[in-house]
């Protein structure tokens, strides 16, 4: 190639340049005009303007923002932003063979709410966002997102984690949009095995088998430039731990970045210790093969520990979550599709930023609610075995999650007190609770025949229902005065077991949520019913009394499965 071509090729997309170096520390155009012969000189250029920028970046960078410092001085400078929480396949780890119960779309963040929390989250210090999903690239305005969040001032990489089926088919419109790094999930370089474990055959991704695809997107993106290119391995015993060798040959001649992942615990994916094959484990097999495997030096927020065989082109990594976790340099905060603020991939504590958008909230208000999330962070997560019993979502909507790690209705000295909720935005809260009665086959059989001496128990349960749902402040003496909007209460009866199913549900507009109306309703309606039959039988048993979901609010939505 003459130098001249060289040159054309190296600097013809002048957005890609911009987003390395800077928009405004080097004339591209000019560059290309005066220099379009001469290889050297600009690449020359290049380098002296990405060190000056670097330079001038060190020299005038502000305090590290505080509402994005935790209470171990964590600086969270990196900023993962799901896009959807759809996906085109069904990785075994990932996702229920079932698939998951989807957030409506009307309840997902839209387009200018995340470039809104991305543009308040880079003003506070974030200079690296990655977008992820579900699978982000099957989101229509991913090419769009990438190109505005290069926009922003401060923000140095722009990265996407992806399956790569349609990778290679958009990758040159992301590079020139400002797509400055790739990670793409591969598990298996055995087409046959690809498909076990996504799930997915051939015929099923638009006639082409999708492993090819993924080898495709890995060969586009080493041809547009990318360096490295990251490849996302996670090692299941008895699948794959068989491939370890296969993969790192891979970076004898392609300068890959080869992960190895722990096998993780999430909802579904029916993680079991036996399947982990520990970061240790694979470093010996590998030794094995290359005994002159040598450590590479990585950056302290690094989640990877990085190797390379001397001679070859790329590398591989490790990331070891659960043998050896990196908590304590952790950097990394998590937006959710439906717009939940998550602090650790691990913890089930959320924080809808999503409510306190549509409601209205300054951006004093917004950095106030993520300082305190970010705040509440802990040291480090509860580790593997603990881990696989706790809630958490499954790994493809990394996004329901109502819990909290203190007690919301006791003071600093573990007196009940009431919550203020007076700086809280008024949201849409909906909640619907259950309850069953129990009645045996006597009681039961007036109710069906509407007999009872007392009258129609269905009917003045219903009532009794709606009467508890709106006096509930006056019943619990924490709880909040809601002005419901709606209640609804439903008796079914269940002739199998002899029983009355209760359902409630409640919907006001506020900023406290509405389960406890909900469950007051439920509750005083099943306790009627019992007031109602015991003339007839005392053997009536009241039970299942729970919350069945609830939407609206900081912690999240519910959805009991």
């Amino acid at each position: 190639m003459q130098d001249g071509r060289c040159v054309n090729y190296w600097i013809s997309d002048i957005p890609f340049w911009t987003s390395l170096i800077g928009p405004s520390s080097v004339d591209w155009e000019l560059l290309k005009a005066e220099y379009s012969s001469d290889l050297s000189t600009v690449l020359t250029r290049a380098v002296q303007a990405l060190s000056r920028r670097r330079q001038f970046l060190q020299e005038h960078t502000a305090p590290f923002s505080a509402f994005l410092t935790d209470s171990f001085g964590r600086q969270h400078s990196y900023l993962r932003i799901s896009l959807t929480e759809k996906c085109n396949l069904r990785c075994q780890y990932c996702m229920p063979e079932e698939g998951v119960p989807l957030t409506p779309k009307a309840d997902l963040l839209t387009t200018e709410e995340i470039l809104t929390l991305a543009r308040l989250f880079v003003k506070e210090g974030v200079d690296k966002i990655r977008l992820t999903g579900g699978e982000p690239l099957i989101r229509p305005d991913v090419v769009d997102i990438v190109a505005r969040l290069n926009q922003l001032e401060g923000l140095r990489t722009i990265g996407v984690t992806t399956n790569g089926i349609n990778l290679a088919r958009l990758l040159p419109q992301l590079r020139k949009a400002g797509l400055s790094a790739v990670n793409i999930s591969l598990d298996t370089l055995v087409p046959a095995k690809f498909e076990f474990i996504v799930r997915r055959k051939g015929d099923e991704m638009c006639h082409k088998e999708g492993f090819h695809k993924v080898m495709e997107s890995i060969h586009k993106a080493i041809e547009l430039g990318y360096r490295p290119v990251k490849v996302n391995c996670v090692v299941m015993r008895g699948l794959n731990e068989d491939e370890l060798l296969n993969f790192v040959a891979l970076t004898e001649g392609l300068p890959l970045d080869v992960r190895f992942i722990e096998y993780m615990p999430f909802d579904g994916n029916k993680w079991n210790f036996k399947k982990m094959v520990s970061y240790k484990e694979m470093l010996d097999t590998i030794q094995q093969q290359w005994p002159e495997l040598e450590k590479v030096p990585e950056e302290e927020s690094s989640t990877a520990k990085a190797f390379k065989i001397p001679g070859f082109q790329g590398q591989v990594s490790f990331i070891t979550s659960m043998s050896e976790h990196f908590c304590g340099t952790c950097n990394r905060l998590r937006i959710t599709a439906d717009g939940n603020l998550k602090v650790c991939l691990f913890g089930n504590s959320e924080v809808s930023l999503r409510d306190y958008l549509r409601a209205g909230a300054s951006e004093e208000e917004l950095l106030r609610i993520i300082g305190a999330a970010v705040g509440r962070k802990k040291r480090q997560h509860a580790g593997m075995f603990n881990i696989s019993q706790m809630k958490n979502r499954p790994m493809i909507l990394i996004g329901p999650l109502p819990t909290s790690d203190q007690l919301t209705h006791v003071d600093s000295e573990g007196r009940a007190a009431m919550v203020d909720v007076g700086g809280k935005p008024d949201t849409e809260r909906t909640a619907v609770a259950s309850a069953v009665v129990l009645l045996g086959p006597v009681a039961f059989k007036l109710v069906q025949q509407n007999q009872l001496k007392k009258g129609d128990a269905l009917g003045v349960a219903q009532l009794a229902g709606v009467q508890a749902a709106k006096l509930t402040s006056q019943l619990i003496p924490l709880c909040h005065h809601v002005a419901l909007s709606h209640v609804q209460v439903q008796l079914e009866l269940d002739s199998t077991h002899h029983a009355v199913v209760i359902e409630a549900s409640c919907r006001a507009r506020g900023p406290t949520g509405v389960e406890m109306e909900a469950l007051t309703s439920a509750a005083v309606a099943a306790l009627t019913l019992y007031d109602m039959c015991k003339a007839v039988s005392r053997d009536i048993v009241l039970g299942e009394i729970k919350l069945i979901s609830k939407t609206g609010g900081q912690r999240g939505d519910f959805h009991r499965a």
